[in-house]
Protein backbone atom coordinates (compact mmCIF):
# COMPACT_ATOMS: atom_id res chain seq x y z
CA UNK A 1 0.00 0.00 0.00
CA UNK A 2 1.39 3.65 -0.48
CA UNK A 3 2.70 4.76 2.69
CA UNK A 4 3.23 9.02 1.51
CA UNK A 5 0.35 10.07 3.64
CA UNK A 6 1.97 8.74 6.77
CA UNK A 7 5.79 10.11 6.07
CA UNK A 8 6.65 12.95 8.17
CA UNK A 9 6.13 15.84 6.30
CA UNK A 10 9.48 17.71 6.64
CA UNK A 11 10.72 13.78 5.64
CA UNK A 12 8.40 13.91 2.55
CA UNK A 13 9.79 17.17 1.10
CA UNK A 14 13.22 15.90 1.59
CA UNK A 15 12.52 12.28 -0.26
CA UNK A 16 14.61 13.14 -3.73
CA UNK A 17 18.03 13.87 -1.69
CA UNK A 18 18.21 9.69 -0.73
CA UNK A 19 16.66 7.89 -3.89
CA UNK A 20 14.91 4.50 -3.31
CA UNK A 21 18.44 2.13 -4.63
CA UNK A 22 17.35 -1.15 -6.45
CA UNK A 23 19.81 -3.93 -6.73
CA UNK A 24 20.64 -6.87 -9.00
CA UNK A 25 24.03 -8.49 -9.98
CA UNK A 26 23.94 -6.48 -13.35
CA UNK A 27 23.50 -3.36 -11.39
CA UNK A 28 25.75 -3.79 -8.48
CA UNK A 29 29.03 -2.24 -9.71
CA UNK A 30 27.19 0.96 -10.97
CA UNK A 31 25.75 1.34 -7.46
CA UNK A 32 29.02 1.09 -5.51
CA UNK A 33 30.41 3.52 -8.23
CA UNK A 34 28.04 5.75 -7.59
CA UNK A 35 28.43 9.08 -5.61
CA UNK A 36 27.08 9.43 -2.19
CA UNK A 37 23.30 10.78 -1.41
CA UNK A 38 23.21 14.29 -1.56
CA UNK A 39 21.76 13.00 2.27
CA UNK A 40 24.84 12.30 3.39
CA UNK A 41 26.46 15.72 3.39
CA UNK A 42 29.98 16.41 3.78
CA UNK A 43 32.39 17.28 6.66
CA UNK A 44 33.12 21.14 6.22
CA UNK A 45 36.50 21.02 7.83
CA UNK A 46 35.69 22.47 11.04
CA UNK A 47 35.63 19.49 13.54
CA UNK A 48 38.53 19.37 16.07
CA UNK A 49 39.00 15.29 15.19
CA UNK A 50 42.50 13.91 14.12
CA UNK A 51 41.51 11.19 11.31
CA UNK A 52 44.37 8.41 10.45
CA UNK A 53 44.03 4.82 8.84
CA UNK A 54 45.48 2.50 9.69
CA UNK A 55 45.68 -1.48 8.55
CA UNK A 56 45.13 -4.40 10.22
CA UNK A 57 45.58 -8.34 9.69
CA UNK A 58 42.50 -9.52 8.47
CA UNK A 59 40.65 -12.60 9.59
CA UNK A 60 42.44 -15.03 6.50
CA UNK A 61 45.59 -13.45 6.25
CA UNK A 62 44.89 -10.42 4.39
CA UNK A 63 44.72 -7.31 5.55
CA UNK A 64 41.94 -4.16 6.65
CA UNK A 65 41.58 -1.11 6.75
CA UNK A 66 40.37 0.80 10.05
CA UNK A 67 39.71 4.42 10.20
CA UNK A 68 40.65 6.40 13.19
CA UNK A 69 38.48 9.30 14.72
CA UNK A 70 40.21 10.81 17.62
CA UNK A 71 39.13 14.30 19.34
CA UNK A 72 41.74 16.76 20.04
CA UNK A 73 41.65 17.34 24.02
CA UNK A 74 38.97 16.24 26.60
CA UNK A 75 40.01 13.04 28.47
CA UNK A 76 43.42 11.51 28.35
CA UNK A 77 42.18 7.67 28.07
CA UNK A 78 38.67 8.09 25.97
CA UNK A 79 36.11 5.81 25.40
CA UNK A 80 36.04 3.62 22.22
CA UNK A 81 33.38 2.76 19.90
CA UNK A 82 33.82 0.32 16.83
CA UNK A 83 31.30 1.60 14.20
CA UNK A 84 29.84 -0.45 11.21
CA UNK A 85 28.87 1.10 8.15
CA UNK A 86 25.59 0.38 6.26
CA UNK A 87 24.68 -0.52 2.90
CA UNK A 88 23.13 -3.89 2.64
CA UNK A 89 26.10 -6.33 2.91
CA UNK A 90 26.84 -5.32 0.11
CA UNK A 91 27.87 -1.45 -0.43
CA UNK A 92 29.85 1.07 1.38
CA UNK A 93 33.00 1.79 2.84
CA UNK A 94 33.98 3.95 5.84
CA UNK A 95 33.76 6.67 4.06
CA UNK A 96 29.67 6.50 4.02
CA UNK A 97 29.86 7.53 7.52
CA UNK A 98 32.68 9.62 7.80
CA UNK A 99 30.72 12.61 8.81
CA UNK A 100 28.55 11.21 11.55
CA UNK A 101 31.62 9.13 12.99
CA UNK A 102 33.36 12.78 13.03
CA UNK A 103 30.15 14.15 15.19
CA UNK A 104 30.12 10.68 16.95
CA UNK A 105 33.61 11.66 18.35
CA UNK A 106 33.01 14.98 18.96
CA UNK A 107 30.16 14.71 20.82
CA UNK A 108 30.81 11.85 23.13
CA UNK A 109 34.90 12.53 23.49
CA UNK A 110 35.40 9.21 22.10
CA UNK A 111 37.89 7.10 19.41
CA UNK A 112 36.06 6.31 16.65
CA UNK A 113 37.00 3.16 14.55
CA UNK A 114 35.36 2.50 11.58
CA UNK A 115 35.85 -1.00 9.75
CA UNK A 116 36.17 -1.22 6.14
CA UNK A 117 34.66 -5.32 6.16
CA UNK A 118 34.48 -7.04 3.11
CA UNK A 119 31.43 -6.75 1.28
CA UNK A 120 28.65 -9.54 -0.13
CA UNK A 121 28.26 -11.29 -2.69
CA UNK A 122 32.18 -11.32 -3.17
CA UNK A 123 32.86 -12.38 0.54
CA UNK A 124 29.64 -13.84 1.73
CA UNK A 125 29.25 -14.90 5.91
CA UNK A 126 31.04 -15.10 7.63
CA UNK A 127 33.05 -13.11 5.95
CA UNK A 128 32.07 -9.79 7.23
CA UNK A 129 31.00 -10.07 10.64
CA UNK A 130 34.60 -12.18 11.25
CA UNK A 131 36.40 -8.63 9.84
CA UNK A 132 34.50 -7.02 11.94
CA UNK A 133 35.68 -9.20 15.18
CA UNK A 134 39.01 -8.53 13.84
CA UNK A 135 38.69 -4.90 14.40
CA UNK A 136 37.13 -5.21 17.73
CA UNK A 137 40.31 -7.36 18.89
CA UNK A 138 42.16 -4.92 17.19
CA UNK A 139 40.83 -2.17 18.79
CA UNK A 140 41.24 -3.88 22.42
CA UNK A 141 44.84 -5.00 21.96
CA UNK A 142 45.89 -1.79 20.83
CA UNK A 143 43.88 0.68 23.65
CA UNK A 144 46.82 1.87 25.50
CA UNK A 145 48.28 3.11 22.37
CA UNK A 146 45.06 4.76 20.85
CA UNK A 147 44.12 5.88 24.42
CA UNK A 148 41.47 3.86 24.68
CA UNK A 149 39.23 2.80 27.98
CA UNK A 150 39.47 -1.21 27.15
CA UNK A 151 36.64 -1.89 29.62
CA UNK A 152 34.46 1.59 27.69
CA UNK A 153 34.10 -0.18 24.06
CA UNK A 154 31.22 -0.05 22.16
CA UNK A 155 29.72 -1.08 19.21
CA UNK A 156 27.11 -0.14 16.52
CA UNK A 157 26.01 0.76 13.30
CA UNK A 158 23.70 1.47 10.50
CA UNK A 159 21.43 -0.86 8.79
CA UNK A 160 23.31 -3.55 7.47
CA UNK A 161 26.41 -2.29 9.98
CA UNK A 162 23.45 -2.04 12.57
CA UNK A 163 23.17 -6.18 11.87
CA UNK A 164 26.67 -7.11 12.15
CA UNK A 165 26.95 -4.79 15.24
CA UNK A 166 24.28 -6.79 16.87
CA UNK A 167 25.97 -10.03 15.33
CA UNK A 168 29.40 -9.26 17.03
CA UNK A 169 27.71 -9.08 20.11
CA UNK A 170 26.68 -12.25 20.01
CA UNK A 171 29.83 -13.48 18.69
CA UNK A 172 31.93 -11.56 21.35
CA UNK A 173 29.73 -13.03 23.95
CA UNK A 174 29.94 -16.43 22.93
CA UNK A 175 33.93 -16.39 22.49
CA UNK A 176 34.60 -14.42 25.19
CA UNK A 177 37.86 -12.90 24.16
CA UNK A 178 36.81 -9.39 24.39
CA UNK A 179 34.18 -7.56 25.90
CA UNK A 180 31.87 -5.00 24.73
CA UNK A 181 30.00 -2.34 26.68
CA UNK A 182 27.28 -1.02 24.93
CA UNK A 183 25.69 -1.95 21.54
CA UNK A 184 23.93 1.26 19.34
CA UNK A 185 21.98 -0.38 16.68
CA UNK A 186 20.47 2.09 13.97
CA UNK A 187 17.68 0.46 11.90
CA UNK A 188 19.75 -2.63 12.07
CA UNK A 189 18.95 -5.58 9.41
CA UNK A 190 18.63 -8.40 11.23
CA UNK A 191 16.66 -10.91 10.52
CA UNK A 192 16.56 -12.19 6.64
CA UNK A 193 12.98 -13.76 7.22
CA UNK A 194 11.61 -10.08 6.70
CA UNK A 195 12.82 -10.91 3.05
CA UNK A 196 11.16 -14.37 2.73
CA UNK A 197 7.37 -13.47 4.58
CA UNK A 198 4.53 -14.22 3.47
CA UNK A 199 2.66 -11.30 5.55
CA UNK A 200 5.08 -8.07 5.18
CA UNK A 201 4.61 -5.34 6.76
CA UNK A 202 1.47 -2.81 4.22
CA UNK A 203 3.03 0.41 4.77
CA UNK A 204 6.68 -0.75 5.47
CA UNK A 205 9.52 -0.25 3.49
CA UNK A 206 7.82 1.47 -0.29
CA UNK A 207 11.13 4.16 0.58
CA UNK A 208 14.57 3.82 -0.09
CA UNK A 209 15.22 0.02 1.04
CA UNK A 210 12.45 -1.71 -0.52
CA UNK A 211 11.60 -5.65 -0.17
CA UNK A 212 13.26 -6.52 -3.28
CA UNK A 213 16.13 -4.35 -2.44
CA UNK A 214 16.70 -6.71 1.22
CA UNK A 215 15.69 -9.87 -0.56
CA UNK A 216 18.83 -9.04 -2.93
CA UNK A 217 21.49 -8.48 0.41
CA UNK A 218 20.23 -11.57 2.40
CA UNK A 219 20.85 -13.57 -0.75
CA UNK A 220 23.89 -11.83 -1.28
CA UNK A 221 25.58 -12.56 2.64
CA UNK A 222 23.60 -15.86 3.18
CA UNK A 223 24.24 -17.24 -0.35
CA UNK A 224 21.29 -18.89 0.17
CA UNK A 225 17.79 -17.68 0.45
CA UNK A 226 16.52 -15.83 2.71
CA UNK A 227 14.63 -17.77 5.15
CA UNK A 228 16.15 -20.90 4.76
CA UNK A 229 16.38 -23.03 7.76
CA UNK A 230 20.10 -23.23 9.50
CA UNK A 231 20.85 -19.35 8.99
CA UNK A 232 23.51 -18.31 11.64
CA UNK A 233 22.79 -16.18 14.00
CA UNK A 234 26.27 -14.64 13.31
CA UNK A 235 24.61 -13.37 10.36
CA UNK A 236 21.30 -12.76 10.87
CA UNK A 237 20.76 -11.91 14.77
CA UNK A 238 17.04 -12.27 15.44
CA UNK A 239 18.12 -16.43 14.88
CA UNK A 240 19.89 -16.28 17.95
CA UNK A 241 17.46 -18.26 20.41
CA UNK A 242 19.40 -16.97 23.86
CA UNK A 243 20.40 -13.25 23.77
CA UNK A 244 21.29 -13.39 27.21
CA UNK A 245 24.52 -11.98 28.62
CA UNK A 246 24.55 -9.30 26.18
CA UNK A 247 26.05 -5.51 26.45
CA UNK A 248 23.16 -2.89 27.00
CA UNK A 249 21.23 -2.15 23.66
CA UNK A 250 20.33 1.31 21.87
CA UNK A 251 17.60 0.56 19.29
CA UNK A 252 16.12 3.37 16.30
CA UNK A 253 13.87 3.03 14.05
CA UNK A 254 11.55 4.41 11.44
CA UNK A 255 8.17 3.37 11.82
CA UNK A 256 7.64 3.04 7.61
CA UNK A 257 10.85 1.37 7.95
CA UNK A 258 11.31 -2.45 6.19
CA UNK A 259 13.34 -3.13 9.38
CA UNK A 260 10.42 -1.61 11.93
CA UNK A 261 8.65 -4.80 13.10
CA UNK A 262 12.39 -7.38 13.16
CA UNK A 263 14.02 -4.33 15.06
CA UNK A 264 10.73 -3.84 17.69
CA UNK A 265 10.57 -7.61 17.98
CA UNK A 266 14.53 -8.12 18.68
CA UNK A 267 14.07 -5.60 21.28
CA UNK A 268 11.27 -7.41 23.25
CA UNK A 269 13.50 -10.04 23.09
CA UNK A 270 16.24 -8.89 24.26
CA UNK A 271 14.50 -6.70 27.66
CA UNK A 272 12.80 -10.85 27.92
CA UNK A 273 16.08 -12.00 28.33
CA UNK A 274 17.22 -9.15 31.12
CA UNK A 275 19.13 -7.09 28.62
CA UNK A 276 19.18 -3.10 29.48
CA UNK A 277 17.15 -1.85 26.48
CA UNK A 278 16.13 1.18 25.02
CA UNK A 279 14.10 1.37 22.14
CA UNK A 280 12.99 4.49 19.83
CA UNK A 281 10.41 3.74 17.02
CA UNK A 282 9.74 7.46 15.18
CA UNK A 283 6.92 8.08 13.56
CA UNK A 284 6.69 9.13 9.23
CA UNK A 285 10.39 8.02 9.09
CA UNK A 286 11.49 5.88 6.68
CA UNK A 287 14.95 4.11 6.29
CA UNK A 288 17.66 6.18 6.36
CA UNK A 289 15.83 9.48 7.63
CA UNK A 290 18.94 10.20 10.23
CA UNK A 291 20.64 11.94 6.90
CA UNK A 292 17.97 14.36 6.69
CA UNK A 293 19.43 16.47 9.30
CA UNK A 294 17.43 19.41 8.76
CA UNK A 295 14.29 17.85 10.46
CA UNK A 296 13.30 17.86 13.31
CA UNK A 297 12.62 14.39 13.36
CA UNK A 298 16.42 13.68 12.53
CA UNK A 299 17.64 16.26 15.07
CA UNK A 300 15.44 14.22 17.59
CA UNK A 301 16.78 10.81 16.76
CA UNK A 302 20.60 12.28 17.06
CA UNK A 303 19.78 13.54 20.38
CA UNK A 304 18.49 10.40 21.36
CA UNK A 305 20.98 8.46 19.83
CA UNK A 306 24.23 10.52 21.35
CA UNK A 307 22.72 10.97 24.59
CA UNK A 308 22.41 6.53 24.74
CA UNK A 309 26.30 6.42 23.84
CA UNK A 310 27.34 9.10 26.32
CA UNK A 311 24.98 7.35 29.19
CA UNK A 312 26.69 4.16 28.48
CA UNK A 313 30.30 5.29 28.22
CA UNK A 314 29.77 6.72 32.12
CA UNK A 315 27.39 3.98 33.25
CA UNK A 316 30.46 2.02 34.47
Amino acid sequence: MDSNHLVDPELRATLELFPTFEFSAETLAERRAAPLPAAYGADDGSNPIDVEDHAIAGPDGGSLRIRIYRTRGGEAVKPGYLQIHGGGYVLGSVEVSDLRNRTLALETDSVVAAVDYRLAPETPHPGPVEDCYAGLKWLHAEASALGVDPARIAVGGESAGGGLAAALCLLARDRGEVEVCFQHLIYPMIDDRTAATTDPHPYAGQYVWTPDSNAFGWRALLNAEPGSDGISPYAAASRAEDLSGLPPAFIAVGALDLFVEEDIEYARRLMRAGVPTELHVYPGAYHGFIHMTGTEISQRFNRDSLESVRKAFHRL
